[in-house]
Formats: structure tokens, C-alpha cells, sequence
């Protein structure tokens, strides 16, 4: 199962299809995320109005359980997605990789389906995954509209019913392709470390990002089954999950499948995420490795608003006038007209504690990535000196909108935004507000946030170059990769 440690949520919105009003709501909301933050008053804006909503309704069963349900009857097909509040952040030292682990041993069968979980599932035609990030767990299948019990109690039996089928082979088994699914995507993968070296750079020690989602090679190989049956009993309950079904369904037979297969699993002793966590910089950090890469490259990350926070969406609408387009600012400056690079990108990497914002860029043959970055900064110097006109603001969120719509045309991301807005602001029905939040950018606020957040000295820089041309005092990337089988 694939492991989403950042991609960059779309706006997290709008969908031309999902026209209609929220329902009423029952439930008291989740814990929202902490918004407020160091921003200039004048950008702290009212978002416009929006009509934007998917129509939905919401409960919770006795046991804590949050539930969506979602009507669309435009396929015969039914999307069950799940969310639990636990990600890599809220691990412990020494104890790493654990949320990332039971995505894999949640398809290792459970006490009532003891064996693959793909196996039922995928003989009736569904589309089955799991992901993880630092902020959340989640897991889903799609399966057609007469399935839908089947899918409700699969997950229903790995959620309240997983330890008694756990064994000491299977976990020895899951630990195994972990670690090896950790150095296919990272240490043996070209330019696969760079999101580790970033985060070192970024947070500090004891951080909850600092570590990445799929976790440290010797905790992974460590972990005692004692622990991993406590990290599964703390989190894993229904009180902190929150289950959306949509697609072509009944409400009331999907309402008695979940009070039937989720009503008898009991409510654990609520576990507290993490909230809270700081993360400065003290002075500008430049890193040079020696690898075995292709291409000279170089990322430039500075620490930015997290997840919903002001500054944000102005963020976004950054990265569109930067690198959105041959016509785009850097686009233009760095591949167009000077050639110093073959490539380049900028995106805000939004999360729950906090963001990093982040250019990188592939220096053309003949050029540094030190080039690069003195452009770069020529660049950025010009774009942070003015505001942005008008008409560039209003293509930057026209084009956010039609990447939005697009990308919000199917039951399966309908699911995982209402989970997503439930569970990380406390208000499913979020999708008007966060429209709002990108329909209200002017011109002047995405100077400020640049400004704020881009216009200072405290940055990082990671140069990864090919190991035979790394310059003096690069740091060979090397004995790190060969050393797999222990630390990172």
C-alpha cells in the first residue's frame, strides 16, 4: 500500500457536481485545528459566500463512532473510506513507523476474516488502499452498490477484532516489507532521501515531522509485538474515527449495516493527537550530498502557514504565478530565457502542525546548482518587491478552481474530503469556507504572505548532486545507503 507522506492536497474543495445544502447535524464537532497565527491583520479576511456544498448527513453511534453518509446515485457503485486520528506525528521516540505499519497489518485478516483482506473484496470487483501521512490514517474500498455490506463489515472486523488474528509471523512478515519498502522509496531511489534531509533541516530534534511517515529502519525492526498491540488498542477505535459512505446506497439499510457491524465494538479511552508543535529556524541552513542521481538539483524550503491557516491559500496562489505554465516567473527566468535549469517547481507543502514551502529546481548541463539559486533569488527579490497584478491573481485562482473540480469528480474523493474536513477542522461541511478562502486572495495579501513567509534569510537549501561531481565537503550520500540495515 502506497504511503502519502505530503502531496499537496488540491484546494480541498469545490466540485461543479456536489452542488446542494449541508444537512442537519447531530454530531458535536471534532477538536478543530488551531488556526490563528502571526499574520498581518489586513490579510485576516472574511472569505465570500459560497453555495458549494456536498450534500451529506452525519451521526455518531454510541460507541464515538463519526458517520457520513453521502448520497450519489450517478454510478452503481459505493465508496467506504475510514479515517483514524493518529499519523506519524503522534508516535513516540524509538517507537516510529507504527501508523504507517498498520496500514499493512490492517490487510493481514482479522478474528471473523482471518486472511487477505484483498481476497472477498477484490472477487466482487472493488478498488481497496490505505494511506498514511503524518496527520491521519485512512483506509477505503469502492465496491459495486450490492457489496456494500461486504465492504462495511471487513472494516468493521479489522477495526474491532484485529489483535486476535495478529501473529507473530505476520507482523515478522509486515516488519520485512516495510524495511523494504522504506529503502525502495527512499535510500535506494534517486533524489528518495531528500524529503528525509529537508525535514532534518527544518525541525528540530523531537520534532513530530522531523521523523518520516514510514518511520526509522531500526524501530521498525525492533518493535516487540507487546508494542505494537498497545499502539493498535490507543488508537484504533471508533471513538476516534470517523467513517464517510458515498456513492448508490439506501440511508436507512446503510445506517443499519453500520449500527450492525460498528455499533458492538466498545469506546477506548479517547487518546489526545498532537495539537501543537513549533518549529523555527535560527539562521539559513545549506546542505550539499553526493549521490547516486542523474542530475544536479537543488530545493529551497522555508517554514510557512500550516494546513487552513492564513497564508495558505495565498501560498498556493504563489506557487501558480512561480511555476504554473511556461509563462510562470521562474518558469520563464530559469528555463526560457537564461537555461540555467531543464526544469522547475515551487508548491506550498501543507499540513496539520505546520507547512514548509518549497522550490526545487534540475540545473541544465554546464550549470551549478548554486546558479540556480542566486535566480532564483533574483526572481523571487523582483516578485516580493510588488504585488502581483490583477489579472495575474484572478488566472492563479481560476486555474486552482478547474484543478479543484476536476479533481473532485468521483464518489472516492467525495468520501475522503468530507473525512478530511470533519476530522482536521470539525466541520464537514468546510467545503464553502475553503472555496471562500481561495475566491477571497487579492492581490496585496498574497504580497504580505510572500513577503511574510519567503522575504526572509532563514531557509534551507539541499544540493543533491551525482557523487562523482559533488563539490569539496558535500556529504557523501553513500555509507548512509549502505548502512540500510541499521540506522538511517
Amino acid at each position: 500500500m502506497p504511503h502519502l507522506n505530503r502531496p499537496r492536497r488540491l484546494l480541498g474543495s469545490l466540485a461543479a457536481l456536489l452542488l446542494g445544502t449541508g444537512c442537519p447535524k447531530e454530531a458535536p464537532p471534532a477538536v478543530p485545528v488551531p488556526l490563528p497565527g502571526p499574520f498581518p491583520a489586513e490579510i485576516v479576511r472574511e472569505a465570500p459566500g459560497s453555495e458549494l456544498s456536498i450534500p451529506f448527513d452525519e451521526y455518531e453511534l454510541d460507541n464515538g463512532l463519526h458517520v457520513i453518509l453521502s448520497e450519489d446515485h450517478s454510478v452503481p457503485f459505493v465508496w467506504v473510506n475510514i479515517w483514524y486520528r493518529v499519523g506519524s506525528k503522534d508516535e513516540e521516540q524509538g517507537l516510529t513507523g507504527f501508523a504507517h505499519l498498520f496500514e499493512h497489518m490492517m490487510f493481514q485478516g482479522s478474528a471473523h476474516a482471518d486472511g487477505d483482506y484483498f481476497g472477498p473484496l477484490q472477487a466482487v470487483g472493488a478498488r481497496i488502499n490505505g494511506t498514511t501521512n503524518f496527520d491521519r490514517t485512512n483506509y477505503f474500498e469502492g465496491v459495486p452498490a450490492e457489496h456494500l455490506p461486504l465492504a462495511i463489515f471487513m472494516e468493521s472486523d479489522r477495526m474491532g477484532w484485529l489483535l486476535p488474528a495478529m501473529t507473530d509471523e505476520r507482523l515478522a512478515n509486515q516488519q520485512e516489507v516495510v524495511r523494504n519498502e522504506r529503502r525502495q522509496r527512499y535510500d535506494n531511489r534517486p533524489y528518495g532521501k531528500v524529503r528525509l534531509w529537508l525535514n532534518e533541516a527544518l525541525y528540530p530534534e523531537a520534532h513530530p515531522y522531523r521523523v518520516p511517515t514510514i518511520g526509522k529502519h531500526e524501530d521498525i525492526e525492533n518493535s516487540q509485538m507487546s508494542d505494537v498491540q498497545n499502539f493498535f488498542r490507543k488508537w484504533y477505535l471508533p471513538n476516534n474515527a470517523s467513517l464517510a459512505i458515498v456513492g448508490d446506497f439506501d440511508p436507512a439499510e446503510a445506517k443499519a449495516l453500520v449500527e450492525k457491524y460498528f455499533g458492538g465494538i466498545p469506546r477506548g479511552e479517547q487518546p489526545v493527537p498532537v495539537t501543537e508543535a513549533k518549529a523555527t529556524l535560527a539562521e539559513p541552513k545549506v546542505v550539499h550530498y553526493g549521490s547516486k542521481v542523474p542530475h544536479h538539483k537543488v530545493w529551497v524550503a522555508w517554514h510557512s502557514p500550516k494546513l487552513y491557516a492564513p497564508g495558505d491559500a495565498e501560498l498556493d496562489i504563489v506557487s501558480g504565478l512561480l511555476t504554473s505554465g511556461r509563462d510562470s516567473l521562474l518558469y520563464q527566468r530559469l528555463v526560457k530565457e537564461t537555461g540555467l535549469a531543464k526544469d522547475v517547481a515551487a508548491y506550498q507543502s501543507s499540513s496539520y502542525l505546520a507547512s514548509s514551502y518549497i522550490i526545487q529546481a534540475t540545473a541544465a548541463k554546464g550549470h551549478t546548482t548554486d546558479e540556480v539559486v542566486a535566480e532564483i533569488d533574483a526572481v523571487m527579490a523582483a516578485f516580493l518587491d510588488a504585488p502581483p497584478s490583477d489579472e495575474a491573481i484572478a488566472d492563479a485562482k481560476t486555474e486552482w478552481e478547474v484543478r479543484a473540480y476536476g479533481g473532485l469528480q468521483t464518489i472516492a474523493n467525495k468520501a475522503n474530503q468530507l473525512n478530511s474536513y470533519y476530522v482536521l477542522t470539525g466541520n464537514t461541511d468546510y467545503l464553502s469556507t475553503d472555496l471562500g478562502r481561495y475566491l477571497g486572495v487579492t492581490a496585496d495579501g498574497v504580497h504580505q504572505a510572500a513577503n511574510m513567509y519567503l522575504g526572509v534569510a532563514e531557509r534551507v537549501e539541499v544540493h543533491v548532486h551525482p557523487r562523482e561531481e559533488a563539490p569539496d565537503g558535500a556529504i557523501d550520500d553513500a555509507p548512509a545507503a549502505q548502512a540500510n540495515e541499521g540506522g538511517e
